[in-house]
């Protein structure tokens, strides 16, 4: 059977490409690769989402996806600054504009792990693992 690499993107609808933007600029660094129609696509190094624009299902309450930042605590406090609120619960979590869930993890704190030539190619390649992060590669037989 196949095995599951990593994720290429992910796609999240929101009612206008423009406002998402807006958004989602305040609070994160973006880069824009490539706009039509209605979708935009905002690069994360080697992966990327997609903003689908028009809206077809209302939010539910434990669908949700995570993004790893450089610095989890800026993260916070551009939230803040933005006025979005935080929801309830551990972590950073927060909605956006049409209610989907966005969990923020730092990347030094998390298994998850980017190649050094894309670390390098986003000029992140100082960015060190936690000493639990690593743990959890060495317990997968991956650090």
């Amino acid at each position: 059977m196949p095995r599951l690499v990593g994720i290429n993107h992910i796609a999240l609808e929101v009612g206008s490409i423009d406002e998402a933007l807006e958004f989602y600029g305040r609070i994160f660094e973006l880069e824009l690769r490539g706009r039509g129609g209605h979708i935009a696509f905002i690069d994360m190094g080697d992966q990327f989402i997609a903003l689908a624009e028009g809206r077809t299902q209302p939010p539910d309450r434990h669908r949700h996806f995570g993004l790893v930042v450089d610095d989890k605590e800026a993260t916070r406090r551009a939230r803040e600054e933005a006025g979005v609120a935080l929801q309830p619960g551990r972590g950073l979590h927060f909605r956006d504009t049409w209610r989907n869930h966005i969990q923020v993890l730092d990347y030094r704190e998390i298994q998850f792990t980017k190649a050094p030539e894309i670390l390098r190619g986003m000029g992140l390649d100082d960015l060190p693992k936690s000493d639990q992060a690593h743990a959890e590669l060495r317990a997968k037989g991956l650090g």
